[in-house]
């Protein structure tokens, strides 16, 4: 594997310990708020879709707003800081609506840290290796979702399931990554780079200027809005994975299984990238999603369930990290790179919101069944227009 800059292995053990504290909670957050704050299962979806769309904004404001101060550190610091608030007030809950006005602040965190954390990651890569980079900081940072669940998993046994004070140990973890952001350089400059022939490399706009942005992109986030739509809350698969009979315990295991092979898998994936393109291993990502939910419609099996969260790891090493890469080789002005990534954050948190509330009322009002038939059909539909756009033109800006 190619030598990579410090700045990327800071950010990914950053984004280790930030995904331990996150996943410690991630995969009991659905049973807490469902079995000990008594909400309904629509509720869950609210609250995740909610806090996702509220991110949307967030996402395109600050990624474009650290591109008008030229500078990237203090956003990804704010980030984490507000994060690590959140647990603190997930972990006091009494009820649900204090979850709720947490995790709202949660994402608010990611939004601000998102997109200059993107363009720090694309400022250390070149176009040989984007994948690489942004693939291996996905790696650490599910490998964090791999410890995080495991910790979760020992504290049950450790404290009779105690759900509550797993809440609160894992704030420790989220303040050690905050801690680390000061470990964090940057030039603090806006940075200059050269843009592609005929791109003029002038001051960042007032605005992010979507009507400049490159007719490959715009199809790219049209692909990304239609796939999000479907893509609701993963905590829809541990409700499932609970009603076809898994314990709490085994729960968290399969959630630990799912980021395993996340995380072997996230840094192949941007390898892959590299050397076939993002396209085609984002296709196959996207393939592999539809599979899953498709299992997840019909399976009533224990064993189906767990080859089921497998093959979801799979997807989403494909799709993840690539979709990064490939957004990062239409970024022709990098000075404006963070409000890009933080535009493709922000539709696909626009997506997530519909997915997550229409999950848990298609769950409520119909069965667990039609919220995975109803993704798997978004995923359909956006494959279609992926592959369809992508033979009406050459296969631009992909590696030789």
């Amino acid at each position: 594997m190619k030598r990579l800059p410090g700045s990327v292995w800071i950010l990914g053990v950053i984004s280790f310990f930030n995904d331990v504290a996150s996943e410690m909670l991630y995969p009991l957050l659905p049973i807490f708020i469902t079995r000990v704050l008594g909400a309904p299962v629509a509720v869950l979806g609210l609250i995740d879709g909610i806090a996702e769309g509220s991110s949307a904004l967030f996402k395109v404001l600050f990624g474009h707003w650290s591109d008008r101060v030229g500078r990237r550190k203090p956003f990804v610091l704010l980030g984490y800081v507000t994060s690590s608030l959140a647990k603190v007030l997930i972990a006091l809950s009494k009820t649900w609506g204090l979850v709720f006005v947490a995790r709202v602040f949660d994402r608010f965190g990611k939004g601000v840290r998102t997109g200059a954390r993107d363009a720090l990651l694309l400022e250390a890569s070149t176009p040989s290796n984007r994948g690489l980079v942004f693939g291996f900081q996905q790696s650490l940072d599910s490998a964090g979702a791999v410890v995080g669940p495991l910790i979760a998993l020992v504290l049950l046994q450790v404290f009779a399931d105690s759900i509550r004070t797993i809440l609160f140990i894992a704030i420790v973890p989220s303040l050690i990554g905050v801690v680390l952001v000061g470990f964090v350089r940057e030039s603090g400059s806006r940075p200059n780079y050269r843009p592609t022939a005929g791109v003029s490399n002038s001051a960042v706009p007032e605005k992010l200027d979507l009507q400049s942005l490159p007719h490959e992109l715009k199809i790219f986030l049209v692909v990304s809005a239609l796939f999000s739509l479907g893509n609701s809350s993963d905590g829809f698969l541990l409700l499932r994975a609970r009603s076809i009979g898994l314990t709490l315990s085994l729960v968290v295991l399969a959630y630990i299984c799912y980021n395993v092979v996340y995380s072997l898998t996230s840094t192949p994936a941007g390898i892959l990238a590299d050397r076939f393109g993002p396209r085609r291993i984002y296709a196959i990502g996207v393939a592999l999603y539809v599979v899953v939910y498709l299992g997840f419609t019909f399976n009533h099996t224990l064993a189906g369930t767990w080859v089921l969260f497998g093959v979801y790891g799979l997807y989403i090493a494909l799709t993840d990290s690539v979709a990064r890469a490939l957004v990062a080789s239409f970024v022709t002005d990098q000075s404006q790179a963070a409000g890009i990534f933080g535009l493709l954050q922000s539709v696909m948190s626009v997506g997530l919101v519909a997915a997550s509330i229409v999950g848990g009322i298609l769950w409520s009002t119909i069965g667990a069944w039609a919220t995975f038939a109803f993704a798997a059909l978004c995923a359909l539909a956006a494959l279609s227009l992926f592959v369809v756009t992508e033979l009406r033109q050459p296969l631009t800006r992909e590696p030789s």
